[in-house]
């Protein structure tokens, strides 16, 4: 296997949702299938990508039972209170939960993120969502489901207001002075004072500001409306692409926008879906997918990088695309969970350590640190 002589640093996460990325991973042999709901079981898939030294870990979320999968599987826990409770007990790795915006308050939103932000030492992400569902509207009866350009301008703004909320106290707004009883210095205290076309939010938030700032913020681009929101707030962009020449445009095409929209492209990371299915050989992984698909009668049709086979051939397949500039690095989806989880962390993330392009360490309590970004100013503060 040879490797580049200056290596990029690679940026990896894992979807921890459902039994894995294949529809009928739940059915197989050794999946744990009835522990899906068991806290244990979740808190055991953090340990393994934690094992890797891996950036972080994606819950899925949705007001619908896995709306997007051609599957039998049902049900999910809530993500964000996932989190919360993966918090004090995980060490390095970002935890990073799936929160629509469509049908929930931005204040809640801010709230439920910061206090995973500060539970965690400051290793909360938010992955931002949207549904155009007419059944998930119907789930919380508020009205209609909005078309896709109005719930991603929904979207846009939710973000503003939660950034913004997350500034509403100061980085030491608590001074906590026992001797004049004063906990906190109101004067840096802010009212956000938002009125928009979705969301009128007042401010300040009940909670001090996270411990990063402001958590990372994580879009998956899937739309011109998703690119756009992308390019003008996210730090974490997930992209789906079937070839290398595919992502570097993608990757190039929202460094642009983003330096258009009066950003720093260097602060984007652009992270492509990878669904693999590790084996020790070719055979054995095409038989294991082949397998899957018999189990629920399926093709896997991915829409993104797909790789089944071995792990030193994944760890090539990273090391080449990111040498080109076409990703900062992947969120994996493991076919299975519970077989393929283990190999990425015990197999693949040594070759590119090996390679040198991979730490073996974390590089900071948070997740910020592991993504190579700055601590943010307070908007609030820097006019003050």
């Amino acid at each position: 296997m040879a490797f580049p002589t200056t290596p990029r640093q690679l940026h990896l996460g894992v979807d921890l949702s459902d039994a894995g990325a294949h529809p009928a991973a739940w059915r197989t042999h050794g999946s744990q299938g009835q522990r899906l709901f068991d806290a244990e079981r979740l808190q055991h898939l953090v340990e393994v990508a934690q094992r890797g030294t891996l950036d972080l870990v994606v819950l899925d979320d949705s007001f619908s039972l896995q709306p997007s999968r051609s599957t039998t599987l049902r049900g999910r826990l809530d993500a964000a209170l996932v989190a919360a409770r993966l918090a004090p007990r995980s060490r390095g790795i970002g935890l990073v939960p799936t929160v629509a915006t469509t049908h929930t308050e931005p204040f809640h939103v801010s709230k439920a993120i910061a206090t995973i932000d500060h539970v965690s030492g400051g290793r909360a992400a938010w992955q931002v969502s949207w549904t155009t569902d007419e059944q998930d509207a119907a789930h919380v009866g508020r009205g209609p489901a909005p078309t896709e350009a109005d719930a991603v301008a929904e979207a846009e703004e939710a973000v503003e207001v939660v950034t913004a909320l997350w500034d509403s106290w100061e980085d030491d707004a608590e001074i906590r002075d026992q001797a004049t009883h004063r906990f906190v210095d109101r004067a840096k205290l802010h009212y956000v004072e938002h009125d928009g076309v979705h969301f009128a939010v007042k401010g300040p938030s009940i909670t001090p500001r996270p411990p990063q700032g402001q958590p990372p913020i994580v879009v998956r681009v899937g739309s011109d409306a998703s690119f756009g929101l992308a390019a003008r707030h996210a730090d974490v962009v997930r992209i789906s692409a079937t070839d290398r020449d595919e992502a570097l445009d993608l990757r190039l095409r929202l460094r642009a926008a983003a330096a258009a929209a009066g950003r720093e492209p260097g602060d984007l990371r652009v992270l492509v879906d990878a669904f693999v299915v590790i084996g020790p050989d070719r055979a054995s992984a095409r038989a294991r997918l082949d397998l899957l698909t018999e189990l629920e009668g399926v093709e896997w049709d991915t829409g993104s990088l797909t790789h089944v086979g071995t792990a030193p051939e994944l760890a090539e397949t990273f090391l080449d695309w990111s040498a080109v500039g076409a990703a900062d690095g992947f969120v994996v989806r493991p076919a299975s969970l519970h077989t393929d989880l283990d190999v990425l962390a015990d197999g693949v993330v040594p070759l590119l350590r090996d390679a040198r392009a991979f730490r073996d360490r974390y590089a900071g309590p948070t997740l910020r640190d592991q993504l190579g970004l700055a601590h943010p100013a307070n908007r609030y503060a820097a006019i003050a």
